[in-house]
């Protein structure tokens, strides 16, 4: 985590000013939840909407060397899915969400203490869709001030919180991959090991994709490495 900074800074003013613009192919304007409820742009739900839609917080602040980092999570070993992986905070869609982004921000303080006020929702990314039938909208958020945030994990869900650089997910040191297959798609798994504070992570899977996809558009440049991502992720039904 960096020191407090009394001003905002030059790179991440640049960055959300450029993220706002960003148009995937199903959204329009974050910020406009007074939209017609039938269109789905911005992240707005359609009539009909329920537990098989979820959100992801990518959530963005400048490290202390000046670098792009984003906040995860490793799952609690107890959890009945995805026991121990690493994941971006997020979850499914509840009663009283507006939209996408209030589902990212609503989950990422239940799980690790984000207060929704310290996070700017500046777009959202393409959607994937998972093996279980669930449409997971990635939101990228900017943290002005990580001073402001103090990780506190709720342990039924959370074992650690830490952060990582995100410019690391284009790079090809300390990635690997899998091949699998899955009713007929051949596709690779991307795994990344990282080292925080004496501790090793795997981050692998759909939130390596996410992330992956998430750098290629914060960076404006693609992986040093072939993605070869199941074609199946990048359905959605809404």
């Amino acid at each position: 985590m960096c020191p407090n900074r009394s001003e905002r800074s030059e790179t991440l003013v640049e960055l959300a000013q450029r993220l706002r613009l960003y148009k995937s192919n199903h959204t329009s304007d974050v910020s406009d939840k007074d939209s017609d409820t039938q269109n789905s742009g911005g992240g707005l739900f359609p009539q009909g909407v329920g537990s098989d839609r979820a959100a992801v917080l990518i959530c963005l602040f400048e490290g202390q060397s000046g670098d792009l980092r984003v906040i995860l999570t490793k799952r609690s070993s107890t959890m009945s899915s995805h026991s121990g992986d690493v994941a971006l905070p997020g979850g499914k869609w509840e009663e009283g969400d507006d939209n996408d982004a209030d589902t990212a921000l609503r989950e990422a303080n239940e799980e690790i203490g984000l207060d929704p006020s310290f996070v700017e929702v500046v777009t959202i990314l393409e959607p994937y869709y998972t093996k279980r039938n669930i449409t997971v909208f990635p939101v990228i958020g900017i943290i002005w001030d990580i001073s402001n945030f103090n990780p506190v994990a709720n342990a039924s869900e959370v074992e650690s919180v830490f952060d990582a650089p995100l410019e690391m997910f284009l790079k090809s040191e300390n990635q690997r991959e899998e091949k699998s297959e899955w009713m007929g798609y051949k596709y690779s798994l991307h795994f990344f090991d990282y080292q925080s504070e004496n501790k090793s992570y795997v981050i692998w899977a759909l939130t390596a994709a996410i992330l992956i996809n998430a750098a290629s558009v914060v960076y404006q440049r693609p992986p040093a490495f072939e993605t070869h991502m199941p074609k199946f992720w990048a359905r959605s039904r809404h």
